[in-house]
């Protein structure tokens, strides 16, 4: 059919139309770079629900306003230790002598139109960044999400947490006022302390004496380029495992090794993402104009000859500063030479107790010689030794805060300065212990009460006379999602060495190794260490009094190790 006036004919109108610019445009890329394939496999990625999750979104995001602001700041500020007078708009400094670093940092607070914002939000960044990651790792930690195949994540997650104490150290090292300069100072003894080469470490950094004009300068670029550019590939390609592994879930109904349950990355997760972000980004302004940090005006400038009164690092380097406060002053003098034990053992220490947290999960990994692959996260109290050892360590933490702060302490609660100090030295041996015993302990509880649960259900509160005239309470039935959540979880057996002599009383050779993992394997999960889950037989002898008020079985198939019984009536 046609019309008049040369219309289209009936095989025109149905051609199909061409394609638009952005197609085209898509279309040529997917020809040259493959894009299409690689989308179509990662933009469906499904990514658990859960509110621990957030917190690496936190890490992220605000890892990006860092970047973000810090941009903005170095169009401003000037690195240089040459002195000049202050004419500036900030009036009680009029006259005063100081380096060009602190008069741009002045410069940026009251000059620079929201300076001072963007300096607060920077600095309340930097903070809420190491926070956010240390809590993220617990979270890793504590639920063993760091097991084969995330071990390579996990190094990336501790090198970015011990890269940002790094990064923080030199950034409010910047402003050269006299609070950072104290911490240089601080930092310039603890290199000295170090044996042998300590001091010509020190002349290197400094350029001489401290404090030297060379510091300011050679911490900028290390700040601004060196350590953010690490940082930022090591973000990346944590972020492209995380992609590659699929991130872990808790245990419940549906969710097994080899599936994820939860939304799609596109559109769901990253309106999400999206959102989460501006969100907090919006906190951090909110408490960055809100509550002032870091007033270098107030401090003045750095002189070598002025300490101000309650100095104190930021709280994420508290804990090495802590403990070279309450160290006792011990030195060994030989051949001419000082070493200083009371700096340098505890300015060994930090690392040591950094790297400990680094290779605990190949020390874990080798005392259960589990190679399979786990994403299914644990709950705390399911590995009651392991969640003691990392509260344990936090315990350690927070009493070396406390010794890092004991003049702030002393002067705020009224107490001796002195006492303070030998209760951070006695608690840093004993605290760590009693909350290790006390956590192991609660977590044991709660596993006893777990137990309690999927044989005889839940307490409801409702009291019942029996026909004999005993008073019981009732028990609603669980939910198979509930009992599924309750025996989950998975205990190890403990590796054992085994008879030392064969059946001919011949002594056999047992490795150090061996031994050394015979003792470990018992000491996490020996005996007296978890409680059992419940028993099939246990289970029965429940129905069979009266006391199976659930609907299902006690075990959750064969990941539990127990058969799953059906109800009994």
């Amino acid at each position: 059919m046609s019309s008049s006036g040369g219309g289209l004919t009936q095989g025109d109108s149905a051609r199909p139309a061409p394609p638009g610019k952005g197609e085209k445009l898509a279309d040529w890329a997917d020809g040259r770079l493959g894009l299409y394939p690689m989308a179509k496999a990662n933009l469906r990625k499904i990514f658990p629900d859960h509110w621990s999750f957030m917190l690496g979104e936190i890490c992220l995001y605000s890892f990006l306003i860092i970047i973000l602001t810090g941009i903005y700041l170095t169009l401003f500020f000037e690195p240089s230790s040459a002195e000049v007078v202050y004419h500036g708009s900030y009036t009680p400094m009029h006259g005063i002598r100081m380096t060009r670093a602190y008069e741009s940092t002045l410069d940026i607070s009251f000059e620079v139109r929201g300076g001072l914002l963007i300096r607060q939000i920077h600095h309340w960044a930097a903070l809420i960044f190491v926070a956010a990651m240390l809590v993220h790792m617990m979270r890793v930690f504590f639920t063993g999400a760091f097991r084969k195949p995330r071990e390579l994540n996990w190094l990336f997650g501790w090198t970015l947490l011990f890269l940002g104490m790094i990064t923080g150290l030199t950034g409010y090292s910047l402003p050269d006022d006299l609070l950072s300069g104290t911490g240089l100072r601080f930092a310039h003894g603890a290199i000295l302390s170090v044996p042998v080469v300590g001091t010509y470490l020190a002349f290197f950094l400094f350029g001489g004496e401290f404090p030297g004009d060379d510091i300011i300068a050679r911490l900028y670029p290390i700040h601004i380029l060196l350590l953010p550019g690490i940082m930022l590939g090591l973000v990346v390609a944590h972020l492209i495992l995380v992609f590659y592994h699929k991130h872990t879930q808790f245990a419940g109904p549906g969710r097994a090794e080899k599936n994820v349950v939860g939304a799609p990355f596109m559109p769901v997760y990253t309106a999400k993402a999206g959102g989460f972000f501006f969100l907090v980004f919006g906190v951090i302004a909110v408490v960055a104009g809100t509550f002032s940090i870091n007033p270098v005006w107030a401090m003045g400038p750095y002189r070598p000859d002025h300490v101000s009164t309650g100095a104190q690092p930021d709280w994420y380097l508290g804990f090495s500063e802590g403990l070279i406060r309450v160290m006792p002053s011990w030195e060994i003098n030989a051949w001419g030479h000082t070493l200083n034990l009371g700096v340098f053992l505890p300015f060994t220490l930090f690392p040591l107790v950094m790297a400990a947290i680094a290779v605990y999960p190949f020390v874990e990994a080798w005392v259960t010689k589990d190679k399979r692959e786990h994403h299914i996260a644990q709950r705390p109290r399911n590995a009651p030794t392991r969640t003691g050892l990392g509260v344990a360590w936090l315990t350690v933490y927070v009493v070396a805060l406390i010794g890092g702060g004991n003049d702030i302490v002393a002067t705020h609660f009224q107490l001796s300065l002195n006492a303070i100090t030998w209760f951070v030295r006695v608690a840093f041996f004993v605290a760590p212990v009693l909350a290790f015993l006390i956590t192991r302990r609660i977590c044991q509880g709660l596993q006893l009460r777990d137990a309690e649960k999927a044989l005889h259900g839940r307490e409801s509160g409702t009291i019942k006379r029996l026909p004999h005239g005993e008073y019981v309470e009732v028990h609603a039935p669980l939910s198979q999602a509930e009992l599924h959540t309750l025996t989950a979880h998975e205990q190890p057996v403990p590796f054992e060495i085994g008879p030392e002599t064969d059946a001919n009383g011949v002594r056999r050779p047992v490795k150090r190794s061996d031994r050394l993992r015979a003792r470990l394997a018992k000491a996490m999960y020996g005996p007296g260490t978890y409680v059992p889950k419940p028993t099939a037989e246990e289970y029965r002898r429940a129905l069979a009094n009266g006391h199976g008020g659930h609907d299902g079985g006690a075990g959750h198939g064969e990941h539990s190790g127990r058969a799953q019984e059906p109800q009994r009536h």
